[in-house]
Order: C-alpha cells, then structure tokens, then sequence
C-alpha cells in the first residue's frame, strides 16, 4: 500500500526558499546562520497564516466539562482547560444527558458586557469569547446550574499549527502547502535583492497561496440562517 508523502520538513522549505529568492545557487547548502534565519522567518509566517483563513485540519471538537456555578472556562496551558491556547472557537453546543444537541448563541463583547445579570444560573443558552494574550477565554450565559452541568458543552475550535523547533522537524502542515510556503518564505527572504526576483517571489508567493486558501474549505455546500436575535432590534430609520 501506498504511502503519503511526509517531507515538510523545515529544512527542505527553507533551502528551497533561499535557492528561488536567487540567495544561494542550486544545490549548495546553506550555513547554520542562514537556517536559523530561514526558521525564525518560517515559523513568524506560520503564526500569521493562521490568523488568515480556515485550515480545515485544525478544526477539532473540545468538550468542556460544566462546573455548577462557574461562567468562565479559560483555555490555555496551566489554566481550567489546560492545553495550547486556541486560536478561536467557531461554534458551541450544549449536550444534554440525553444525549441531545442544542446549539448556542455567540455573543459580542457589547451584548456580554450589557447583560443586567452576568452571574444568573440557569441552561446555557449562549457563549462569549474573550480572546487573551495566554489565554482564550469563554464565558457562558447562563452560568451553568446543578441542572445544567448534567450536560456537557462541546465547542468547534481552530487550534494552533505546531510550528517547528528544528530543522528536521515537521512544519505542521500537510505536504499540499509545500510549494506554499516555499515561495511564501522565499517572498520574505527576497527584500534587497534585484526588482524581478524580488516581484517573481511575490507573484509566486500570493498565487500559490490563494490557490490553497480556495481549496480549504468544506465539501458540503454551506448555508446561512437569519440571526434569531434581530428581532430585539428596530427596523426603522432614524
């Protein structure tokens, strides 16, 4: 049986990168200040791809475990959902014991903070997420009864891409993005070199990676539904 290719390796990425930004000739290999420049540079560019677009392989479900009386589960390492902080949550739901799926409201920082009752305790209905230098914080309204906590809230989040420590490391992304992030860092290492390598690397750099952005998305057609809490709002002009 046949096996996936698996060499997204940094190594690969960066020497490559530095070969098509016309920094060294083909086939020579780089220094140790060269790599360490390539890695610092490929995992600062990573940390910003993720911030753009929906990668669809970091898309897990979290169930959370309720406590009665506590509104604020806050992820990250060492806090209540002790894990590599999130990088957003894309949609919650409340589990009963029955098993039953009910989805929950997102709230706005402005609907959070003009509740008359943060601290009522009652089912969970909705959820805000307040987004942390350490720590993705959610916070859920009502706040969770002895009723409630019977059940489970299981959250949809994107996390974060394993950026690599070494240059045999993996980069954290699946083989397709290679030539990605090839011409991406190449687009990077380019500034200061000749007007034409430095306009092919960006040419390359942003066609490569619209290309994958358009193909990461869901197979299945997506719909919208009207958000149910406009009907609180007027709809006349003023």
């Amino acid at each position: 049986m046949a096996t996936p290719l698996t060499f997204l390796t940094s190594q690969r990425i960066i020497r490559m990168a530095y070969e098509e930004a016309g920094l060294v000739p083909s086939g020579q290999d780089l220094t140790s200040d060269q790599y360490a420049n390539g890695l610092l540079r490929l995992n600062d560019m990573a940390y910003l791809w993720q911030t753009q677009g929906l990668k669809l392989w970091t898309v897990t479900e979290l169930p959370i475990t309720l406590v009665s009386g506590r509104r604020l589960y806050q992820m990250g390492p060492g806090y209540t959902v002790d894990m590599t902080k999130p990088l957003r949550v894309l949609q919650a739901v409340y589990v009963d014991s029955s098993n039953i799926r009910r989805p929950l409201v997102v709230m706005s920082k402005e609907e959070y903070t003009r509740l008359s009752q943060q601290t009522q305790q009652g089912a969970v209905n909705s959820y805000y997420v307040d987004k942390q230098q350490y720590t993705l914080d959610l916070y859920l309204w009502p706040v969770p009864d002895t009723s409630a906590v019977t059940g489970t809230v299981r959250i949809i989040l994107q996390q974060q891409v394993v950026t690599p420590a070494s240059l045999t490391a993996d980069t954290g992304f699946p083989p397709e993005w290679a030539i990605a992030l090839r011409w991406g860092l190449a687009d990077e290492l380019a500034t200061g070199q000749p007007q034409s390598i430095m306009d092919r690397c960006e040419k390359r750099a942003k066609a490569y990676r619209e290309a994958l952005e358009d193909w990461d998305v869901e197979d299945a057609a997506t719909y919208f539904t009207p958000d149910q809490r406009s009907v609180y709002y007027s709809t006349s002009f003023r």
